[in-house]
Parts: C-alpha cells; structure tokens; sequence
C-alpha cells in the first residue's frame, strides 16, 4: 500500500475530501474525485465516506484503493 503524508495549509483547520484526492494526485480532476467519493471508493477512518466535501482533520486517515493518506497539522517554519 502507498502512503502519503499531506500537511494542512497553514490556518486551515481542514481540507475537503474531494480536493485532498486531487491535490495528492489520486484523481486527475476534481470531477473525478467527486465520482470516485459518490462511487464509494473512498474511505475516511476505515468508515465509507460518501459525502464529496466531508471536512477532513489532522489526525485523520483517508484510503482510497491501494493508497492511504495521513492528514497531519501543518509543520512551523
């Protein structure tokens, strides 16, 4: 399984599931990750996520296929 570390923007308390799947190139548009997340291919906390602008956390695991996404806070400079 591939992992993948994303850092949260600094002061953004969350990043929404759609746009987590296409910033870290799971998906090729947000189009697609929208379809992929209502297609039930993705999962938040091992829990089937379908809703497409879900608010994930720091802390928070997102799986999708054969790879696994680590939310963390962003890191100080």
């Amino acid at each position: 399984m591939q992992n993948i570390e994303f850092d949260l923007a600094p002061g953004a308390p969350y990043i929404e599931v759609n746009q987590l799947l296409k910033v870290t190139g799971i998906s090729d548009s947000g189009g697609a990750a929208k379809a992929m997340v209502a297609d039930g291919m993705v999962r938040v906390d091992g829990a089937v996520e379908t809703r497409k602008t879900a608010k994930i956390r720091a802390g928070q695991v997102v799986t999708c296929g054969n790879v696994r996404i680590v939310v963390r806070e962003a890191t100080q400079a």
